[in-house]
């Protein structure tokens, strides 16, 4: 089986980051991984990058993480994928399949709708995962559910609680949704928590991900499986709201989730 981490951040390109792309690869590396998608925060999140740079400099920056993984997984052997991570009201999608080239040609993309983005990501050969949807933190105010608006969504992740992530998976579950899990790690060292996927076959390109998701190959979701158990009421969900396909935000009812 071959390992993947899915959802990581560098501090060259997002603020949150602690480990450098190279410090990230390295530790990859050591831990059997066969490959990693450095996924920063883009630019309505919480990014590194200038907002008052010219397109091609915060670019640049934007990239710097992912390019120095990528020099150091030439060197020591470890697969490393683009992606990047969109944040609108507090849901949040990671993107796969585009590169640089792709984000030079479309400065644009930093003022898209949930539906300009899957459009357009889908016209270009990406796809979009949902991160984290049930996460519930001090900083948001409601749990919006942008499946509609995405390929998928990311039911485990070491930055959530278990019941978090147990609302997740009933969620998918409810609604036939692809899924996957990553870490969201910003830090690799000692104490790292790593959620990933296992695959049967290596992926070649970033292009194979988005196959394997668009067609719903199977895999193999690698974290505790505790992590699904039946949430308790102690963590109560807080407002949610089901974006629409027209992006209207609609009260979600959550009774079957109790």
């Amino acid at each position: 089986m071959y390992r993947y981490e899915t959802h990581m951040h560098t501090c060259q390109g997002s603020a949150c980051g602690v480990s450098t792309g190279a410090e990230h690869a390295r530790f990859y590396k050591e831990k059997g991984y066969q490959g990693i998608f450095v996924t920063d925060h883009f630019f309505r999140g919480n990014t590194a990058v200038r907002r008052d740079l010219p397109w091609k400099e915060r670019i640049d920056w934007f990239c710097s993480g992912f390019e120095d993984a990528w020099n150091e997984g030439q060197k020591i052997g470890l697969d490393v994928f683009f992606g990047w991570e969109q944040n609108f009201e507090g849901d949040e999608y990671l993107i796969y399949g585009l590169d640089k080239q792709f984000m030079l040609d479309h400065p644009e993309m930093e003022h898209w709708t949930r539906r300009e983005q899957l459009e357009c990501v889908h016209a270009a050969g990406g796809c979009v995962i949902q991160a984290h949807p049930f996460r519930m933190r001090g900083y948001l105010s409601a749990i919006r559910l942008g499946d509609v608006l995405a390929d998928g969504i990311e039911v485990a992740n070491a930055g959530n609680t278990p019941a978090q992530d147990a609302y997740a998976m009933r969620y998918a579950l409810k609604k036939g949704l692809y899924t996957i899990t990553g870490s969201d790690n910003h830090k690799s060292g000692e104490h790292s928590t790593l959620f990933s996927v296992g695959l049967d076959t290596r992926l070649e390109s970033s292009a194979d991900f988005v196959r394997h998701i668009l067609t719903r190959q199977p895999h193999t979701l690698l974290c505790p499986p505790e992590r699904f158990a039946a949430p308790t009421a102690a963590e109560p969900l807080m407002p949610a709201f089901t974006i629409t396909e027209d992006e209207a935000q609609l009260p979600y009812a959550t009774d079957w989730m109790a």
